[in-house]
C-alpha cells in the first residue's frame, strides 16, 4: 500500500480550492485544512476525513483516497451552501493537479449530504470525492 502521497494529495487539493476565482468569489479565504481558533466566517470549507485503500500492483503503489470536503454556512436555506458546493465540484472534478509525491491518476465526485446543524441554523454539505493516485516511488 502507499499512503505516502496523501499529503501531496492534500496541499494539491488545499492548492487548488484557495486559487479558485469563483472559490474566492463565495467564501474568500475561509478555506481550512484545520479550523483556526476563535469565531469562524459565517461559511467557510474545510477539508475533512480521508478513507484510503490499497490499489497496488505490479507497476507500483497506489491508493484509491475518498475525503469530504464541508462546506459550512448560517445563511438561511439551503442555496448559498450549493452553490458554493457546486464551484468545489467544478473545481475539483477531473482536474490534472500537480502533486509534489505521486501521479493523480483520476479525481471524481462521489456523493454529498446536505443536513441542517445546531437547531437548523447551520447548513452544511459534506462533499465526498475519490481520487486514484498512483506513487511511481514504491514498488
Amino acid at each position: 500500500m502507499s499512503y505516502a502521497a496523501s499529503a501531496a494529495l492534500q496541499a494539491a487539493i488545499y492548492g487548488r480550492l484557495t486559487s479558485d476565482a469563483a472559490i474566492g468569489a463565495l467564501v474568500g479565504d475561509a478555506i481550512y485544512d484545520a479550523l483556526p481558533a476563535g469565531p469562524l466566517p459565517d461559511t467557510y470549507v474545510a477539508l475533512g476525513p480521508e478513507d484510503v485503500r490499497d490499489r497496488s500492483d505490479a507497476s507500483g503503489g497506489g491508493a484509491w483516497h475518498r475525503f469530504i470536503i464541508s462546506v459550512v454556512t448560517e445563511e438561511a436555506g439551503f442555496h448559498a451552501a450549493k452553490t458554493l458546493a457546486a464551484a468545489i465540484g467544478d473545481a475539483l472534478v477531473d482536474a490534472s493537479l500537480v502533486l509534489d509525491r505521486g501521479r493523480l491518476v483520476g479525481l471524481h465526485f462521489h456523493r454529498a449530504r446536505a443536513k441542517r446543524e445546531s437547531g437548523g441554523q447551520t447548513r452544511r454539505i459534506d462533499l465526498t470525492f475519490r481520487a486514484r493516485v498512483d506513487d511511481m516511488d514504491i514498488v
